[in-house]
């Protein structure tokens, strides 16, 4: 039986062979109780602030303004919920983007519902919003932006350092958060430089561990404790920490900030070929957002006349792994919100795009592998 092409790293990633070394060598040494006192404990809380140094490095923050999360989906929830908690008195309207991860958008909803004004920004036929925007949106009272740095579903980027020059110019006391879940790793991310209050990442989209991720919270926004209990997390999330997962975290950035550019050059390199792969095909086919101002690990393709679903049917058949967009959508028979934003219901992208999206193990046999069986599944469904 042939290996299976993956391509899907948008959704999650494989992890690092070295990051499960660490974490395997963590479950059996590091079971220590990182609040107690003993040795075993203390050496437990040592890599935790080992790691949250490591964490507040990779962009340019201070440790203790670093707290240790469950992933990115926990990490939003806490920006925009205890922000809004903390805030309310001050006002009650917030601003963010159509085309945001539905971890923002959920939280925004329930806001919504609960007395909140909620501003959902348009983007262009980039998938982008623009500063101009945002100082439209913007009221005395806003409390709260966020916008996400990257998207998970057509890679665009988001003019995040410009947004924050302009909310520390004109409105510093507007909390300003930003998603960086699938930019973190990828992207140069400084949130001094950019302005940032708040910023939300997780393991498992660099080749870590599922279930743990964090929550930069600037040192000058005060918003209340996450979780009730113990003091850990500088009393800010209580819960037993996880070793074994902070210890691969810990690695996993490790690996991605001393890889960074390199990697960064082979998935711009993968996605130019893939494109010029399809170019040499008969599939008429057009890119959804911007091939420049993107991601470099996410392609999203509208291919045209081919039903995504029934061609993710024959590529998994053939042991290809792709998806039509958010991995968090799937089951759902709604259609991509992001791509409805980009050219309305209706549009014959939003039945006939898939995402491909690169990462650890991607080859270039690989990508002209799925080419070739991407040609084939359309010939196939459109002679059927």
């Amino acid at each position: 039986m042939s290996e299976t092409v993956y391509l899907d790293h948008a959704a999650t990633t494989p992890m690092h062979p070295e990051v499960i070394e660490i974490m395997t060598e963590a479950m059996k040494r590091n079971f220590g109780n990182a609040s107690s006192i003993h040795q075993i404990g203390r050496e437990s809380r040592g890599l935790v602030e080992e790691a949250r140094r490591t964490f507040a490095e990779s962009i340019h923050a201070k440790p203790q303004e670093i707290v240790i999360t469950s992933g990115g989906t926990e990490s939003d929830n806490i920006a925009i919920l205890k922000t809004a908690e903390k805030y309310k008195d001050k006002g009650k309207h917030i601003i963010t983007t159509v085309v945001e991860h539905p971890a923002v958008l959920k939280p925004m909803a329930y806001l919504n519902e609960t007395g909140f004004d909620i501003t959902y920004l348009p983007v262009n036929e980039d998938g982008e919003v623009t500063v101009e925007q945002v100082k439209e949106a913007l009221r005395e009272e806003t409390i709260l932006v966020s916008i996400m740095y990257g998207n998970n579903e057509i890679g665009s980027l988001m003019p995040i350092k410009a947004v924050g020059q302009y909310l520390k110019e004109t409105a510093p006391e507007v909390v300003f958060h930003t998603d960086a879940v699938q930019a973190y790793g990828t992207e140069d991310i400084d949130v001094r430089d950019e302005n940032i209050d708040l910023l939300s990442v997780s393991a498992h989209k660099i080749n870590g561990p599922k279930g743990i991720g964090f929550l930069y919270i600037n040192e000058d926004i005060s918003i209340p404790r996450l979780i009730m209990g113990g003091e850990q997390e500088n009393n800010k999330r209580a819960g037993t920490e996880n070793i074994p997962g902070i210890a691969g975290f810990k690695k996993a950035v490790e690996l991605r900030m001393t890889n960074k550019t390199d990697l960064r050059d082979s998935y711009s390199y993968f996605k130019k070929l893939f494109i010029n792969k399809l170019e040499e095909t008969d599939i008429d086919f057009s890119v959804n957002g911007s091939m420049e101002r993107s991601l470099p690990h996410i392609l999203s393709i509208h291919l045209k006349g081919v039903p995504s679903d029934k061609l993710l049917i024959h590529l998994d058949l053939a042991r290809i792994a792709v998806s039509t967009g958010s991995a968090c959508s799937a089951g759902n028979v709604d259609p991509s919100h992001v791509l409805i934003a980009l050219y309305d219901k209706g549009h014959p992208a939003i039945e006939e795009t898939i995402r491909v999206s690169f990462g650890l193990g991607v080859t270039e046999e690989a990508i002209i592998k799925t080419v070739e069986k991407i040609q084939d599944a359309c010939t196939f469904l459109k002679g059927s």
